[in-house]
């Protein structure tokens, strides 16, 4: 990952600002070699090029008012598109973001969508970043501390530095450590910031408080309250398994 991926992107200028000096440095510039080793040795890697900086493409800078953050992306073929848990059109709902549509539904009483494309969302100011923004077929966490963290924490700082108030949902313990080498998001801060925190919500976790946490409407207070507007969180009901 360097300079050049950006090119020819359509990464919003107000993003191209933050990411361009992290992208000079040395972890980024190992990140894209490594990431380039990978590819010309045959191994499959989610998401494809052009799609792995999507969030930011699809949500710029100044309109982000939700920050949903992600571990990494989806190994399966054709699930991954750039976005925190959010899969195609005509791909099967993962069951983590099952459990997100059960919530939202519980929460603000939206009909559940027969898809899971989450695009909807992030056009309309919710940034779907995952920490690890590639992963190797069918390996979980197999790109973890490869040097994405230096872009991710750079775009995360830059919301949370913002004067703009903003919702952070950390679902699990992967998202709250990361948010907490931010002083801006840390407890006992200046709570310019809402930050909601739950378990995952994956099967494995999501009935040990994830279920019954009403993030979507907690936000949409805050926001409002704030100014800023609230989320409309509903999605097409179009699409489904393929």
């Amino acid at each position: 990952m360097n300079d050049s991926d950006l090119s020819g992107s359509g990464v919003p200028q107000s993003w191209r600002d933050v990411l361009e000096p992290v992208l000079a440095g040395d972890e980024s510039r190992r990140l894209g070699g490594w990431l380039r080793a990978e590819e010309a040795a045959g191994k499959p890697i989610y998401p494809p090029r052009g799609s792995r900086l999507r969030a930011l493409e699809l949500t710029e800078r100044e309109a982000v008012r939700v920050v949903i953050l992600g571990q990494d992306p989806y190994h399966g073929p054709g699930q991954a598109m750039g976005l925190s848990f959010s899969v195609p059109d005509g791909v099967r709902v993962p069951p983590s973001l099952a459990n997100i549509y059960k919530e939202l539904r519980a929460d603000l009483g939206l009909e559940i969508p027969p898809h899971g494309d989450l695009t909807p969302w992030a056009q309309r100011g919710v940034l779907l970043l995952n920490t690890t923004l590639t992963v190797e077929a069918g390996q979980a966490g197999s790109h973890a501390g490869r040097g994405w963290d230096a872009v991710t924490d750079a775009v995360v700082a830059a919301v949370a530095q913002a004067e703009r108030p903003s919702v952070f949902v950390l679902w699990g313990a992967h998202a709250q450590k990361k948010a907490t080498r931010l002083p801006e998001l840390a407890e006992g801060s200046d709570g310019r910031h809402l930050v909601l925190r739950s378990p995952h919500p994956s099967p494995l976790s999501a009935h040990r408080g994830f279920f019954g946490s009403r993030p979507f409407s907690k936000a949409n207070a805050f926001l409002d309250q704030a100014g800023r507007g609230a989320i409309d969180w509903r999605l097409p009901i179009t699409g489904g398994p393929a």
